[in-house]
């Protein structure tokens, strides 16, 4: 068996050597070089980083423990304090917070108010798909509103419409880091005895009314994968307030079980073999005891200690992507043929990336503007999966539509979105922006 001297003055001297020569290797390795237009790509999103990632990943492999740890307990207890929430639940991607979060809602804890198969939860048809793929996988039914075409966020006039006997829950996204109205929504769901969930993963910074979006309803979730605001590679977060919620989601994170030891460590009850749950004999070891169905969706210590490093630039990143947006609105506005992106009053939006809607009409199609932009190396996505019912994968899925959905296939046919992340500038904002005025002639 290995015996851990990493403590020791030796070991602790070599670290700060293999830590020193790896600031040392960033600076020989990498280094910021001027916008040549044409020549260098703009990508849609990208890592933003320095030597303290590189300094905080290879000091967190020199523990070589390889699941959450030290960096991990770090992480959450200074991004709920940032977020403004009690708890952060870290997980292994946006994706999975959201499977963690439905998860977490049908816990027989939750009495009356758990989410039961057959239940409904509204969600927005334009959209990303694991958004709405929990609750199918929980047996509830998605219910669907159309979107709006100026934030391209769910229509939330449609709420009373959508409500039935069979509604038990809300999960809405803040479509492109733009954030819809979470009052009106927190109070929809306060006066129907509904769970709020805020799908944050590509709005990490908005505000409405001067509060951080995901703090206004029972959950908030968070993707860190390389495209968001904060990154880890891979990973994301579970937030809420309350620690009964806390609970449960660590319970769904960490394969189900009912023991809540962190890892490495046993016995935190304190009577580890004196449990009598389910039908289980008296005394079964706390460690192997399930009380729900889960999974294993944590992240390793390694990606933590990246996301450690990166919360000290958080506020400065969702600063340089309002201004990246606000360049590309200035140069825009003149284009008669676009529609750009609109705010909420009171909203203000941390851009994951900048909308564009081509209207009717327009001297080029958005798949020739598209194409236009690529040849010159600017990168762009689509909405996401456009209107969600078209995609082949819900073909099937037994749902709910209010409406026809007109704007969510408006979306589908009509709207890109170009870079607002803080690893481009300026000028690469105007040669986004020049390359759209030249595509028309």
């Amino acid at each position: 068996m290995l015996r851990d001297r990493s403590n020791e003055p030796r070991a602790a001297q070599l670290r700060e050597e293999v830590l020193q020569k790896v600031r040392e290797y960033f600076a020989a390795a990498y280094d910021e070089q001027p916008f040549r237009p044409g020549a260098d790509p703009v990508p849609v999103s990208g890592r933003v980083f320095d030597e303290r990632e590189m300094v905080s990943l290879v000091d967190s492999s020199l523990d070589f423990w390889l699941t959450t740890g030290r960096f991990a307990e770090e992480f959450e207890r200074r991004f709920a304090r940032w977020f403004g929430v009690r708890e952060c639940v870290l997980v292994n991607s946006g994706s999975s917070a959201n499977l963690v979060a439905l998860s977490t809602l049908t816990a027989e804890e939750l009495g009356d108010r758990r989410l039961r198969p057959g239940d409904e939860v509204i969600t927005a048809a334009a959209g990303f798909p694991t958004t709405v793929n929990p609750i199918i996988q929980m047996g509830a039914v998605p219910v669907f509103l159309d979107a709006e075409l100026d934030s391209y966020n769910a229509d939330l006039t449609q709420l009373e419409a959508a409500l039935s006997p069979k509604t038990r829950a809300v999960i809405l996204a803040h479509t492109l880091g733009n954030p819809y109205d979470a009052r009106l929504v927190r109070d929809f769901c306060k006066t129907h005895d509904l769970w709020m969930i805020e799908d944050t993963c590509d709005a990490v910074g908005a505000t409405v009314a001067g509060k951080q979006v995901g703090t206004f309803g029972d959950i908030a979730t968070v993707s860190f994968y390389p495209a968001h605001h904060l990154t880890m590679g891979e990973g994301g977060a579970v937030m809420m307030r309350s620690p009964k919620l806390r609970k449960i989601a660590e319970s769904v994170r960490d394969w189900g079980r009912d023991c809540w030891c962190q890892p490495g460590k046993d016995n935190t009850c304190g009577k580890r073999f004196d449990w009598k749950l389910g039908g289980l004999p008296h005394g079964y070891d706390h460690k192997y005891t399930y009380s729900r169905l889960g999974y294993n969706l944590k992240l390793t210590d390694m990606q933590a200690a990246v996301g450690v490093a990166q919360l000290d630039k958080i506020d400065d990143f969702v600063v340089r992507r309002k201004y990246n947006a606000r360049t590309l609105s200035e140069e825009l506005s003149s284009i008669p043929w676009l529609a750009l992106p609109k705010e909420i009053n009171d909203g203000v939006s941390s851009w994951f990336g900048y909308p564009i809607r081509v209207l009717p009409g327009s001297p080029v199609t958005r798949d020739e503007l598209v194409r236009c932009l690529n040849e010159k190396k600017i990168g762009t996505r689509l909405l996401f999966g456009g209107n969600l019912t078209r995609q082949p994968a819900y073909r099937d899925v037994t749902h709910r539509c209010i409406g026809g959905l007109p704007n969510a296939d408006e979306i589908m046919k009509s709207v890109f979105w170009v870079a607002a992340y803080p690893g481009v500038g300026a000028e690469e904002m105007r040669f986004i922006a020049k390359t759209i005025n030249g595509a028309a002639r």
